[in-house]
């Protein structure tokens, strides 16, 4: 039992280790950049030594993955929850609606995950890692899209996975505009119409 109660205390002390360093990361991250930013650094942030680190990420690329693997997953369980409401029927002014306000629009993730950007299109590597993470979102998406009843989604789009990919770049869009102008209700709003537009295909009335 001393055992058990030790190996207990040891993995809740590693959680608690990895989510300070993650939480140190992210402040550090967004208030200097991504690349700008030693492992050193994030220790003194989070209190804690290089070996404690080591012991939780190989990299800096690797602890910005978990970060990652965090928002994405925050945002793909917002759009899957917002898009779910209607059952097997999608009602698209509404659900856009509901997609575009509990969305999460906030600016120093979004500076973090675009300096982190600019560093993964230097490295092959780390881009495909990238792209394989964005496609968390995309394939949620185009899951809710592809079983839903009523109105078909416009031509052009392709099907549930065009749509998916159309949808993902509106997001994309309009959170770079708020990287500059920090304007989040203008954001909001600019989404909603952008969704709006590409899921429907303009001949049906907005309920």
């Amino acid at each position: 039992m001393a055992v058990e109660g030790g190996t207990r205390r040891v993995t809740r002390r590693r959680v608690r280790t990895r989510a300070r360093l993650l939480d140190a990361a992210f402040r550090v991250f967004a208030a200097k950049g991504f690349g700008r930013v030693s492992i050193e650094e994030v220790c003194e942030a989070a209190g804690y030594s290089r070996g404690a680190f080591y012991s939780n990420f190989a990299s800096l690329d690797e602890l910005f993955f978990a970060l990652y693997r965090e928002r994405a997953g925050l945002i793909a369980e917002q759009v899957a929850g917002a898009l779910a409401v209607d059952g097997p029927d999608l009602d698209v002014p509404a659900c856009v609606d509901r997609v575009t306000e509990v969305l999460l629009l906030d600016v120093d993730w979004l500076l973090v995950k675009t300096d982190f950007l600019v560093h993964a299109a230097r490295r092959p590597d780390v881009a495909r890692t990238l792209l394989e993470h964005r496609e968390r979102l995309r394939r949620a998406i185009a899951g809710r899209l592809a079983r839903a009843a009523g109105p078909a989604l416009p031509a052009v789009l392709g099907g549930a996975d065009g749509a998916a990919h159309a949808v993902v770049a509106a997001y994309d869009g309009v959170t770079t505009q708020l990287l500059l102008d920090r304007d989040v209700e203008h954001a909001r709003a600019w989404l909603g119409q952008l969704l709006t537009a590409l899921l429907t295909d303009g001949s049906t009335p907005a309920q």
